[in-house]
């Protein structure tokens, strides 16, 4: 395991990576499904802050193995092997998913991390090995994920009270992990490989998005044969998902990451940022069921809060990838002020009759606007 070729032609995504893809897809749904019901029954500040731990957890295990596959992935017998474990330590996350979510219980999201960190430590210990010349850089990943995960183990024995503050300080201590290691010196990860797993990925989000919303939304029907509002619904989450899929698309990040973004402060601002493009594309699946659910049941809830769990994911979205995503290639004011300014109105929408509807309409606009702007 000596390190991949950073210029290698033609680099693309293994079937062994989409597999573990595939395998994220299980704990997205479920953390998916977990935020709808907790908005469907009220509780929008405990859903949304478990939302967006248990969606760290996914993450970041995600993230870390990508990473690590570009700059080494001899796709051996043993690396194969090792890699089948942390699979299977992201089948065990999200097995563990709703127990988090229920009851703030994370020992079973903790197991899966066991596996799925003990196998990337392996790795990063035989790379080490293999490559004496990143041997500090690859000892350091090792070291950190150890002991990352070492304080996981050890936050299940802190009383209630104490875990938040945990949760908060392991969080920082892992994201500072890639920081400290790679200041020992790069590793030789593929600027095209990345930019496509990124894009897989969001492809991932977008898709059990729209899965989510269009189950709700067929169960609606089911149960009020169609309303002039879930026809609004189904027809703005339809834009507002195609809209997003446009929008991140509209720039290959490549670019970035073989020029400007190989610098460490770009590289991990762009990395890191994708924590809430993808976050927000899979809350705003829930946030449609959500509100295809207030719709139909006509619960006591504000409709302002049910417009927003609709709207506030999409303006996140919007704003997260103008910022790290497009912003970079951007030139001139008259290109960056269509986003931030979007990204008003679909919060605004939120007041609306129909803001799945009139968010969507704002998106499908600036579509068009940046579509004519770069012809």
């Amino acid at each position: 395991m000596p390190g991949r070729d950073p210029g290698e032609p033609r680099r693309t995504t293994t079937s062994l990576e989409l597999l573990f893809d595939l395998c994220f897809v299980v704990a997205v749904a479920q953390a998916s499904g977990s935020l709808h019901k907790a908005l469907s029954d009220g509780e929008y500040a405990t859903g949304v802050l478990r939302f967006a731990l248990v969606f760290f957890t996914i993450w970041w295990a995600w993230m870390n193995f990508t990473w690590f596959a570009s700059a080494y992935d001899p796709d051996d017998v043993p690396y194969r092997l090792t890699v089948l474990v942390q699979i299977t330590g992201a089948l065990v996350i999200a097995a563990g998913v709703p127990r988090a979510f229920e009851e703030g219980d994370l020992r079973v999201i903790t197991v899966g991390y066991v596996l799925l960190r003990t196998a990337l430590t392996v790795l990063w210990l035989r790379a080490a090995w293999s490559n004496p010349s990143r041997r500090a850089t690859t000892l350091r990943f090792a070291a950190g994920v150890t002991v990352c995960q070492v304080g996981w183990v050890g936050l299940l024995g802190l009383p209630a009270s104490a875990r938040l503050p945990g949760i908060v300080v392991l969080i920082v201590a892992e994201v500072s992990v890639p920081v400290w290691a790679q200041s020992a010196g790069m590793t030789p990860w593929h600027p095209r490989h990345i930019a496509e797993r990124y894009e897989l990925f969001t492809l991932i989000v977008l898709g059990e998005s729209i899965a989510a919303a269009t189950v709700a939304v067929r169960g609606a029907f089911d149960r009020h044969h169609g309303t002039g509002s879930l026809y609004a619904v189904a027809a703005g989450g339809l834009f507002m998902a195609y809209a997003m899929w446009w929008l991140y698309f509209a720039r290959s990040a490549h670019t970035l990451l073989a020029t400007t973004h190989q610098a460490h402060r770009r590289r991990f601002t762009w990395a890191y940022g994708h924590y809430l493009i993808f976050a927000s594309a899979t809350a705003e699946g829930a946030g449609l069921a959500a509100y295809a659910d207030h719709v139909t049941r006509r619960t006591d809830d504000s409709p302002w809060a049910a417009g927003a769990a609709v709207t506030v994911p999409a303006a996140v979205f919007l704003i997260t990838v103008w910022a790290v995503h497009l912003r970079p290639h951007q030139r001139t004011v008259a290109e960056r002020i269509p986003y931030p300014a979007t990204a008003v109105g679909v919060l605004l929408a939120a007041s609306s009759p129909a803001p799945a509807l009139t968010a969507g309409a704002l998106l499908a606009v600036l579509v068009v606007v940046v579509t004519m702007e770069q012809r």
